[in-house]
């Protein structure tokens, strides 16, 4: 079956480093150095690889920690408009077969909004990829309102990626395992998402639109609870829906790093067909055994093509080239 694939990375030789030693010192050699390869790979395996699984679009987004992990704000300000740069040459190579999300300059929230604009104006990328907080700052704080409140002038999406804490719980001691894409990165995402919406922002923006990979980030499983919880606090602000409710109208999910019926199964019961999407985290995790799992999960067909590309289609309304080249 068609696919478009929305969490699939790369880097550049100016975030390699970063990359190499926020992450991979947490992995096995063996896998960091093919990793690493297929990260800079654009043309050999990673169109084969696609070929085999039927993506006919891949939306290329710079791996973690990319920009967030950048203490410079001026040095920030400069990658990730070469970023933007060589991402858009790179795109405009293989234009039927990748798309891309904006690397955006947190550091800077000014900086940021000018660069997403730029970045959608100028090469009709499809959105932004953030990993995570900036330098101890959420995307709830303040001083980022502008930012959303560009983003959602634009009717573009932002994927929430996990990224590390500001600062790590003492609950991690002696468990290095513990702190990354394991589960560290799981619970760091999941409570970003939550600060978004219990600050209110979805009531001052209503029309944004959050992307989260790993089926949801646990957040599908607790949405009763989540709700439940809520209603017998003494709550620090008024908010006008539940907080599933801003989950089911304003996030959807990937199966980035995710192959199992069980999550797929509880995301479809909660958030609904229209809102789930194919991806495979690659290079991280296995294009085959992404492919695989979606195309034998106990699903309709009619729902396999919602989750495998027609939700893509109806998200992304820059993406009209990408829309007419699935149909096909």
């Amino acid at each position: 079956m068609k696919k478009i694939a929305l969490e699939e990375h790369f880097v550049t030789p100016d975030f390699l480093k970063l990359t190499q030693t926020a992450d991979f010192p947490f992995m096995d050699p063996k896998c960091t150095s093919n990793f690493q390869e297929c990260l800079l790979d654009f043309d050999n395996q990673r169109i084969a690889a696609m070929d085999r699984a039927g993506i006919e679009i891949a939306v290329l987004s710079l791996t973690d920690p990319g920009a967030q992990g950048q203490l410079d704000k001026g040095t920030a300000i400069k990658l990730t408009q070469q970023t933007n740069d060589f991402l858009a040459h790179r795109i405009s190579r293989n234009p039927k077969r990748f798309r891309g999300f904006a690397t955006l300059p947190l550091q800077d929230p000014i900086a940021a909004t000018k660069e997403l604009e730029r970045c959608i104006r100028d090469y009709k990328f499809l959105g932004a990829l953030i990993n995570g907080q900036t330098g101890g700052l959420y995307l709830d704080d303040s001083r980022y309102l502008p930012f959303w409140e560009k983003v959602q002038e634009l009717n573009v999406p932002i994927y929430l990626h996990p990224g590390s804490p500001a600062t790590m719980s003492d609950s991690y001691n002696g468990h290095p395992e513990l702190s990354g894409a394991l589960w560290g990165w799981t619970a760091e995402t999941a409570t970003h998402t939550l600060r978004l919406i219990f600050s209110g922002l979805f009531d001052r923006c209503p029309g944004l639109t959050l992307i989260l990979g790993h089926m949801g980030e646990t957040l599908p499983f607790l949405l009763w609870r989540l709700d439940s919880r809520w209603a017998i606090l003494k709550q620090p602000r008024k908010l006008k829906k539940s907080p599933s409710q801003y989950i089911k109208d304003h996030v959807y999910v990937t199966t980035s790093g995710m192959c199992s019926n069980g999550p797929l199964l509880c995301a479809l019961q909660e958030l609904g067909e229209n809102r789930i999407m194919f991806a495979t985290d690659y290079p991280y995790e296995s294009i085959d055994i992404a492919t695989k799992f979606i195309e034998q999960a106990p699903l309709s067909e009619e729902v396999r093509q919602h989750i495998c590309y027609r939700n893509a289609q109806r998200l992304f309304p820059l993406a009209a080239e990408a829309h007419a080249a699935i149909a096909k």
